[in-house]
């Protein structure tokens, strides 16, 4: 019989989720006769008697599984020779401090599959939690907004949001969030901190769930292209949340200012492009950043960039929700990434220094890295129903041969990082990153 492991998460005392659920060990068991492990835990959000009652077997001890599930990344030390691993590595993109992890997975001589690289031949990702962290963070980046008005003597609807993490569920959540939507509409915005203006980056998963969230409340769309304009001459006076989504043109322009945008061109040849999307920001109150980025792509903002608008008057941005958390990515500022319990801090351009929280000159920055967390049983849920039919093939799959005549499917196959010991042909980049470890 097959024996799978599923791990215990053990970041932080927010990370419940898991990457099989209780109903889909039962099927696995029951369909494919899989025999599953699973770690014990006090905080999953699915107890180990629900596991025991679907069939799983409770154990600290994973030696006995071939393939071994997670959610987040393994601690070096406790990473068993010759397994299967398969879980968000955070590795692809040379990150330095999981360069000792890759290091002890070819050390030991395991084979790594990491969930972010899982993607059909559209490149779209098969197995994700990218929506969650939208309606995570979107909902602990208002709960910023609220903090920090509150903080300047601005009382909004805003200051009763709670973290996500405080609310049953994702749907007692919108029901609450729901509740001070009504109470917008009947009663309005102050007058301070009128156009409330919020620019979404990006329009995949992240954005999608950001978006879900926000559109409780009262929202009106506007165009980027009329955003200065309908600022500058006092037109938005609505009590709505004016959203704008920034596209990949209104991030990025062509160094040669006569050619138009091409989305594909850009993704080849970033390094023919200009970031534009400061000219934006004086005009937000909120930017929330959902975009999936790589160093070879501009920043989108930078600090010395935000030095600048930050000596300007009448620039009105409060917070970024970087639901990305590229750290020193994207968004420059995110120099760090913070925690569920404490998921901001401020940046201070002129000094270019943090202090947790959000009292404080500069801008409150949202970074939280693990956002999903906060909504653990939705988010598991989610997942599961996308890995779970992928597990009968892994199970099955025979990891003693060659790279070159592993048959497995190709969006598994791609996704591979790590082959007995080995960085596989798409991952040899890898090595020169390993300095890091």
């Amino acid at each position: 019989m097959k024996v799978i492991g599923i791990r215990r998460e053990d970041k932080n005392r927010f990370e419940r989720r898991t990457p099989l659920i209780p109903r889909h060990v039962k099927e696995l068991r029951e369909k494919y006769g899989i025999r599953v492990l699973v770690q014990p835990s006090a905080i999953r959000v699915f107890s180990d008697d629900e596991y025991r009652n679907a069939g799983a077997i409770i154990s600290e001890d994973l030696t006995p599984a071939d393939i071994i599930f997670a959610v987040k990344e393994i601690p070096e030390d406790l990473i068993l020779p010759k397994k299967v691993y398969i879980y968000f590595s955070h590795t692809t993109k040379c990150q330095p401090y999981n360069m000792a992890k890759l290091k002890k997975i070819i050390e030991n001589r395991c084979t790594l599959i990491d969930y972010e690289k899982i993607t059909d031949e559209n490149h779209k990702r098969l197995i994700f939690f990218g929506k969650h962290a939208g309606l995570a963070g979107m909902i602990e980046t208002l709960w910023a907004l609220g903090k920090r008005l509150a903080w300047k003597g601005i009382i909004t609807p805003f200051t009763k949001i709670k973290h996500a993490y405080e609310y049953e569920d994702l749907a007692h959540a919108k029901s609450e969030l729901a509740k001070i939507a009504h109470e917008i509409k009947e009663r309005g915005l102050p007058s301070e901190i009128k156009p409330l203006i919020i620019g979404i980056t990006g329009y995949g998963n992240v954005s999608h769930g950001a978006l879900e969230i926000l559109d409780i409340f009262p929202t009106k769309e506007i165009p980027a292209e009329k955003l200065a304009e309908l600022v500058e001459n006092n037109e938005l006076n609505e009590d709505v949340i004016y959203k704008v989504i920034l596209r990949h043109e209104h991030q990025v322009r062509h160094k040669n200012s006569k050619k138009p945008f091409d989305k594909y061109h850009y993704y080849a040849n970033p390094h023919e492009y200009d970031p534009i999307l400061s000219q934006y920001l004086p005009y937000l109150t909120v930017l929330v950043n959902g975009i999936y980025w790589e160093p070879k792509f501009p920043r989108l903002v930078t600090i010395e960039e935000i030095k600048q608008l930050h000596r300007q008057p009448n620039f009105r941005l409060e917070i970024i929700g970087d639901i990305t958390c590229d750290i020193n990515g994207s968004i420059e500022l995110t120099v760090k990434p913070t925690t569920p319990d404490n998921p901001v801090y401020v940046f201070n351009p002129d000094t270019e220094t943090v202090t947790d929280g959000y009292e404080g000159d500069g801008i409150v920055i949202m970074a939280v890295d693990n956002l999903p967390a906060e909504i653990s049983k939705d988010a598991s849920i989610f997942f599961s129903n996308a890995l779970v039919k992928f597990v009968p093939e892994l199970v099955n799959t025979d990891f003693s041969v060659s790279f070159e005549n592993l048959d497995i499917s190709e969006p598994i196959k791609k996704a591979i990082i790590v082959y007995n010991g080995k960085l596989t042909p798409q991952y040899q980049y890898l090595k020169d990153c390993l300095s890091y470890a």
